[in-house]
């Protein structure tokens, strides 16, 4: 997969969010780790619709429902605001369809690529390697 200059990368799982930018070319990749953003991850009610309790182990579920929202609120106003002019998500499985449901339709018309994986806490080289394992 080629990745243009400038695109941005986003790790995501249940509660982390990474991001890097290609600061290198297409064919030669080089990605940038940037600072992470602040979140605001108080609205549980973005995701599934469970209650949560002592008994209940589907609590940390809303966690990451409101983790992976947050991540998707984040990355529309950057698209939005002509941050982010092409995308990469790489997300556990069940982070990435939680995103999905949340993605603004600009930020579906810069999405070069995603990829149903857990690499958090990966850095550049595994994470190009990710990528063009399934090129």
């Amino acid at each position: 997969m080629l990745l243009p200059h400038g695109t941005v990368v986003a790790l995501v799982d249940g509660k982390k969010f990474e991001l890097f930018r290609n600061g290198g070319n297409e064919a030669h990749p080089e990605l940038v780790a940037m600072d992470p953003p602040k979140l605001d991850e108080h609205n549980k009610g973005a995701g599934s619709h469970h209650h949560s309790g002592s008994d209940n182990p589907t609590g940390h579920l809303l966690d990451e429902d409101a983790h992976a929202a947050a991540v998707a609120d984040w990355l529309n106003h950057q698209v939005i605001a002509h941050k982010i002019e092409n995308l990469v998500v790489i997300a556990a499985p069940r982070t990435l369809g939680e995103l999905r449901k949340h993605y603004h339709k600009q930020l579906q018309s810069v999405l070069l690529r995603e990829l149903a994986k857990d690499l958090a806490g990966e850095q550049g080289p595994e994470i190009i390697a990710a990528l063009r394992e399934k090129g």
